[in-house]
């Protein structure tokens, strides 16, 4: 039933090396993505790239799969040929993962009647100057709770007149997926580092050289 991402929950000394190091990387992403003191969308596709780094420097390049047809739109890696999907979300609750973005009612309404679970899924949970937690919520773990509370349950439509930034994963379901008894997870005490940035040093650097 499991992964191999179940190794990295099981290794004591990546474990802590991510409750210490995926802060700091978490805070340069910010940084890297911040311009007049406003994080851009863009924050996303970098902390993505930090945790297949992670799976990378566990697993070796070799086992990871980076180049993603679009046509696989859950899927953001694969390891050992495994399809995984990594998902961020802030603040101190457990919701507000996206499925898929649309802003198309009636494209959500057909996704949440044709949606099942394809993809091994790592949440981080960034809760700044709080806990939060990096989690492993296994394929089938998924598909069992999809099929136990029902599409209805599980997925979460925009409401009707707002701006609606895509489908979800419901609060009640996530927060069931990550306590099932075959999920994982590392507590992570998000203490923001202080960090001197300079987002044109390399670029300057690389212009300096010869």
């Amino acid at each position: 039933m499991f992964s191999s991402l179940i190794e990295i929950f099981q290794d004591e000394k990546l474990v802590e090396k991510i409750k210490n190091r995926l802060p700091y990387l978490f805070c340069l992403a910010e940084l890297e993505c911040s311009r007049a003191g406003k994080i851009g969308m863009e924050v996303g596709t970098v902390r993505e790239r930090i945790i297949v780094a992670l799976l990378i420097y566990k697993f070796g390049q070799e086992n990871v799969e980076t180049e993603i047809p679009t046509t696989e739109s859950e899927v953001d890696v694969k390891l050992f040929k495994e399809p995984v999907s990594v998902k961020t979300i802030t603040g101190k609750g457990l919701n507000g993962v996206k499925l898929i973005w649309t802003v198309d009612a009636q494209k959500a309404r057909e996704f949440r009647e044709t949606y099942y679970p394809s993809c091994h899924i790592l949440l981080v949970q960034i809760n700044w100057n709080n806990i939060g937690g990096f989690y492993y919520i296994p394929l089938e773990v998924q598909r069992k709770n999809l099929n136990s509370i029902g599409r209805e349950n599980y997925i979460k439509l925009p409401k009707t007149g707002t701006n609606p930034r895509g489908v979800e994963i419901s609060k009640e379901a996530l927060e069931t997926l990550v306590k099932d008894k075959d999920s994982r997870k590392i507590m992570i005490n998000w203490q923001k580092p202080r960090v001197e940035f300079n987002s044109f040093k390399r670029w300057l650097e690389l212009w300096m050289e010869e």
